[in-house]
């Protein structure tokens, strides 16, 4: 077992009972990811795509960060002050991360999915004073600075002929700065982290997170089951929640290696699965995206050698098919468990508890999760379709709030619980079964119809990737269920996959939550974090409709 645990998963009873949240007043996350550990033990194995390989020792991080801690410190970064970093995976992105919160400065990790706009507006929304990028991403910033009054430096690792103006040559200030220094002594309230959410909707809010927010990661022990004898591998990049608490902070919270794998581009399930492979991994995060990616790999079973032991998956529901083919494919469940970028994980699934697919699981100990009634704060009996909720303040992942958004803090943090916006029911076991966003219920004909559980029925087809299901407006019915349907390469799009579609929901879900109308598309519209944007096919569909009435005869 892992060092530094103090919880194992057992009957979820028992696991409920015993749990108590341990907050010091004084905490830094470097020193509980990094420094804290013995400087001999295994950190990392890295990889990229080309084949170049490292292999990095928790000391290898102690020694990287604290360069570049001093390297910041040299630059008069002081605590509060936001340190931005574009970055690829490379182990210095890692250390980085660590740097910014060795100096007591607030971490604001970059996608480098992310187009121009957002890179700017989330460097000027913050106040970033720094940014930390690479050669490769140094040029995207040509007329960008003029747009972020605050950004008074940039540090370019990598970066060669990139280098322009007055940049500072990371790599270089690294070598002259000390790989010794003392932490910034920051109490467990103070902030440490910036995360953006990717949004279906509106302007990306920053949301601030307290150095104890790591500590409400409690999935490690009772869902993953951390083990120091065994690499931890994670697909997500390091750009947000779901990517930099797997990929690196929560196994090094226990002392657990990872296996990291730096793409040259795009997801590929092929390099999941070499990786899983190559390196032994024995315990893996993933998301729902990923995961319906590597179910497209033929026989994956016979053509690599997984020896995964836990698997688990987050960031939006997972449906039971994709369940269903890692117990046939990599001899496991795939524990799915839910929250949001401002808390989680509210609700899990364990390894010692019965899985049912399909389900988010139950609440995790230590988090006070309800399905409360619309516009009330009363919580709902068992088998009804309420929000969920979690209660306010209860557990050290809540966040400090949004950032300069003070009435939005107020409005969604302030009051007793937090209104997560997803709709959800729970069986009488207490499990919490996912029915969409709050406004993604479809109403037709007066049933009301889950869009999550019509598109769980769809993707059980052979011939189907993916799908999404939104209302469109309908004369006779208010609205129909409308499909959007991405199928495999081989599979005909055409009338007979329509009608085997529309009987399977039938009669595998209901006779009145059919899909109506379907119609394949070779993309659905998703987030960065690769979430299915239902509101943007939800408004396409709806002014499509308004257009063609429009253009019948006798309309004006």
């Amino acid at each position: 077992m892992s060092d530094f645990r103090h919880y194992e998963p057992g009957a979820y009873e028992d696991m409920v009972a015993s749990f108590r949240w341990d907050v010091p007043a004084r905490y830094n996350i470097a020193v509980d990811t990094v420094d804290k550990h013995d400087p001999g033990r295994l950190a990392m194995l890295w990889e990229d795509w080309q084949g170049a390989e490292r292999r990095l020792t928790f000391g290898d991080f102690k020694s990287i960060s604290n360069r570049i801690a001093n390297v910041l410190r040299g630059l008069g970064v002081e605590r509060g002050d936001r340190v931005a970093v574009l970055l690829p995976s490379l182990p210095e992105t890692a250390a980085a991360f660590i740097a910014v919160y060795k100096v007591g400065g607030i971490l604001l990790s970059l996608s480098q999915l992310y187009g121009d706009d957002s890179i700017a507006h989330r460097l000027s929304d913050s106040g970033s004073r720094l940014l930390i990028t690479d050669g490769a991403n140094r040029p995207r910033l040509e007329g960008m600075r003029n747009r972020v009054a605050s950004l008074e430096r940039v540090l370019v690792l990598q970066g060669g002929e990139a280098l322009a103006g007055d940049d500072l040559d990371l790599d270089a200030a690294m070598q002259k700065a000390s790989d010794t220094g003392a932490v910034e002594d920051t109490a467990s309230d103070d902030p440490a982290q910036l995360y953006y959410s990717s949004g279906t909707t509106g302007e990306a809010k920053g949301i601030l997170h307290a150095h104890r927010y790591l500590l409400g990661h409690n999935e490690y022990e009772l869902c993953h089951d951390v083990r120091g004898d065994e690499l931890f591998h994670s697909t997500g990049e390091w750009a947000w929640i779901a990517g930099i608490v797997p990929g690196l902070l929560g196994p090094w919270r226990y002392g657990v290696p990872v296996a990291v794998f730096q793409r040259q581009g795009g997801y590929d399930p092929e390099q999941t699965f070499y990786v899983l492979e190559k390196y032994n991994v024995g315990n893996m995060f993933s998301t729902p995206t990923a995961l319906r990616a590597m179910t497209q790999v033929k026989d994956a079973r016979s053509k690599y050698s997984v020896k995964l032991r836990i698997a688990c998956s987050a960031g939006e529901p997972l449906n039971p098919e994709v369940i269903r083919w890692s117990q046939e494919q990599l001899g496991i469940p795939i524990l799915d468990y839910y929250g949001l970028t401002e808390s989680y994980p509210l609700c899990g699934n364990f390894p010692t508890v019965e899985v049912r697919p399909g389900s988010m699981g139950l609440p995790l100990p230590g988090w006070e999760v309800a399905i409360l009634g619309p516009q009330t704060e009363e919580e709902l009996p068992a088998g009804e379709r309420g929000e969920i909720c979690l209660r306010a303040r209860t557990n050290p992942h809540y966040p400090i709030g949004y950032w300069n958004r003070p009435a939005d803090t107020e409005q969604d943090f302030g009051g007793d619980w937090f209104h997560t916006k997803d709709a959800a029911r729970k069986d009488e076991d207490g499990y919490v079964w996912y029915e969409g966003r709050a406004d993604d219920v479809i109403i037709s004909a007066g049933y009301r119809i889950g869009p999550f559980e019509v598109e769980s029925a769809i993707v059980e087809l052979a011939e189907v990737v993916e799908a999404a299901a939104v209302a469109s407006p309908d004369a006779s019915r208010g609205n129909i269920v409308k499909a959007f349907v991405r199928v495999t390469p081989e599979s005909q799009p055409d009338e007979d996959l329509v009608r085997k579609i529309q009987n399977h929901v039938r009669e595998s879900y209901a006779s009145y939550a059919y899909p109506r109308e379907v119609e394949f598309v070779e993309e659905l519209p998703k987030t960065l974090t690769g979430k299915i944007r239902r509101i943007e096919l939800r408004e396409a569909e709806q002014e499509r409709k308004r257009s063609s009435v429009q253009e019948l005869p006798g309309r004006d």
